[in-house]
C-alpha cells in the first residue's frame, strides 16, 4: 500500500497560488463561497501508417474554472488565460451568472469534515522523455511487428504513440487547496487482414501511468495481428438463445452500465434501472465489486475527488448485494445522503476475479457465443433493456469453432447481472475498470432468420 504523507506530488506552486488568488478575489467581490479549478498539461501524439509518418501533434493546454455561490444561487465561468485581469473577469462573469439563477437548496460546497487533508503517495507522475524521432520509431516497430506476425495482414490503419502529463489544482473557500501531477501514456495499433469482401479489422493497445508498464510495442503489434486474423471467414448465426461469454475488454462495458445506474444523477432523476435497490441483490452472489482510489499508478487513482472530498476504498457490491452508490455532494443532498467521494465519477473499479482462466470459462460454457466486440449503443438506462450488435466466435465442446459477425445480442441487464455464472481471472488493465471475462447463463441472439 502507498504510504500516507502530507500533500505528496503536489502540482506546481504557481497553480496553487493562482487558485488561492481566485478564492480571495471571489470573497472580496461578495461571493459567499467559491471553488477554483486550475489545470495545465502537455502532450505529444505520433502516428504512422505503413511505415510513413501520418501525424505529429503537440498540445499544451491550460484552463481555470470558477464556481461562485451567492447563498444558494451559483454561477460558473472559465478561461484559458491565466493573466490577473482574465482571472478577475472570469470571477465577475461567474458572479453575474449567479445573480440570475434560481436558488437551489442542494447547491453548495461539501461539508468541511469530508474534505481531504492527508493522502497517500499514489505514484501517478512518470514523464516519458522521448522525442518525436523516438516515438516514430516505436510506432513503426509496433506496426512492423503486426505485419510480420502473419502474411494475411495486408494493410494498416496505423500505429500511434501518445505521451501526456499534467497538473491539477482544486481550491475552495473552506480552506482546501490541493493538487497533484499525473501522467498517462499509450501505444496502439490497428491492422487489416484478408482481401475483397472478406477483409477484417482489429486492434490492440496498452496504456499506463509509467512507460515501463506499457506492453512492448512488438507485443502490441503481434496481438493486434492475431486478433485480426482470427476474424477471417466469419459466419452468421441463426436466431437462438444460448450462454454468452464476454471477453474481458467487452465485459468491462457491462460494469460501465452498472456504474451509470448507481450514480447520483441517475438515481435522483429516477432514470435508473437499479432505483431503490440499495442493500438488495443486483448481481449473482459470485460478484464482488470495489471502488479503489488508492492503487499506486492506477489509471483511476486520485487522492481526492473533483470537490476535494477525501477518497476511500469502498465495497460497492458484496456477494451480489448492492452496498453503495457513487455520489458527489449535490446528488447526495438530493438523495438525503452524504458524498461518497465520487464527484467526477468512479476511481478504479475492481471486479474480483474468479478462479478459472479463459480456457476454463470456454469449457464451462461448452456451447455458446464468445463476444469479443460490441457495436452500437442499444442500452435503455431506465429499464435495463440491452440490445447491441456483436462479433465474436461460436464455441462447441468448450473450444472455439469459427468467427461470427452481424449478430445482435439482447437481454435485460437486471437479468444478465443475476445470470452471471462465472468470472475469469484473465483481468485486463486498459482503463479504470478492471475485470476478467464474464459468463452469462443465457441471452437472446438475433441472426439469420
Amino acid at each position: 500500500m502507498p504510504r500516507s504523507v502530507k500533500n505528496t506530488a503536489t502540482a506546481p506552486e504557481s497553480l496553487r497560488q493562482l487558485a488561492a488568488d481566485i478564492i480571495a478575489y471571489a470573497r472580496k467581490q461578495g461571493a459567499s463561497a467559491s471553488v477554483a479549478e486550475v489545470s495545465a498539461g502537455l502532450g505529444q501524439t505520433v502516428s504512422v501508417r505503413q511505415g510513413e509518418i501520418e501525424t505529429i501533434e503537440y498540445n499544451r493546454d491550460k484552463g481555470l474554472g470558477v464556481t461562485v455561490y451567492l447563498g444558494q444561487r451559483h454561477g460558473h465561468a472559465s478561461t484559458s488565460d491565466f493573466s490577473r485581469q482574465a482571472m478577475q473577469d472570469t470571477v465577475q462573469a461567474a458572479l453575474n451568472i449567479a445573480r440570475f439563477t434560481a436558488e437551489d437548496g442542494c447547491a453548495g460546497l461539501p461539508e468541511a469534515e469530508l474534505l481531504a487533508h492527508d493522502w497517500p503517495d499514489l505514484d501517478l507522475y512518470h514523464p516519458w522523455p522521448i522525442d518525436v524521432a523516438q516515438a516514430v520509431e516505436l510506432a513503426r516497430d509496433c506496426e512492423r511487428a503486426a505485419f510480420a506476425a502473419d502474411r494475411r495482414i495486408v494493410n494498416s490503419e496505423g500505429a500511434s504513440v501518445n505521451v501526456n502529463s499534467g497538473s491539477f489544482v482544486l481550491a475552495n473557500s473552506l480552506g482546501f487547496n490541493g493538487g497533484y501531477t499525473s501522467s498517462r501514456h499509450s501505444v496502439g495499433c490497428a491492422v487489416i487482414a484478408g482481401k475483397g469482401e472478406s477483409m477484417q479489422r482489429d486492434y490492440w493497445y496498452s496504456t499506463a501511468r509509467h512507460p515501463a508498464d506499457i506492453l512492448k510495442v512488438e507485443e502490441i503489434g503481434r496481438i493486434a495481428a492475431e486478433r485480426t486474423v482470427r476474424r477471417l471467414k466469419a459466419r452468421k448465426l441463426p436466431t437462438m438463445q444460448c450462454p454468452v461469454l464476454f471477453e474481458a475488454p467487452a465485459a468491462a462495458s457491462l460494469f460501465g452500465h452498472f456504474v451509470g445506474a448507481v450514480s447520483g444523477g441517475s438515481l435522483y432523476r429516477k432514470s435508473s434501472f437499479l432505483l431503490d435497490r440499495l442493500d438488495e441483490p443486483v448481481f449473482s452472489p459470485l460478484v464482488q465489486v470495489e471502488d479503489a482510489p488508492d492503487i499506486a499508478r492506477g489509471l483511476g487513482s486520485s487522492p481526492f475527488d473533483n470537490e476535494g472530498v477525501r477518497c476511500r476504498r469502498r465495497t460497492i457490491v458484496g456477494d451480489g448485494v448492492l452496498r453503495g452508490y457513487f455520489l458527489g455532494t449535490y446528488s447526495a443532498r438530493k438523495l438525503g445522503m452524504h458524498s461518497t467521494g465520487n464527484a467526477g465519477g468512479t476511481h478504479n473499479l475492481l471486479v474480483r476475479p474468479g478462479t478459472q482462466n479463459f480456457t476454463g470459462l470456454l469449457r464451462q460454457m461448452g456451447r455458446g457465443l464468445l463476444v469479443t466486440e460490441l457495436l452500437g449503443h442499444g442500452v435503455n438506462a431506465v429499464t435495463g433493456d440491452y440490445s447491441r450488435g456483436a462479433a465474436g466466435f461460436w464455441v462447441e465442446h468448450g473450444e472455439i469453432q469459427y468467427p461470427v459477425e452481424e449478430i445482435t445480442i439482447a437481454g435485460n441487464l437486471k437479468e444478465m447481472y443475476m445470470g452471471i455464472v462465472a468470472l475469469g481471472n484473465d483481468v485486463l488493465v486498459q482503463g479504470s475498470r478492471r475485470c476478467g471475462s464474464v459468463l452469462i447463463e443465457r441471452m437472446s441472439i438475433a441472426g439469420q432468420a
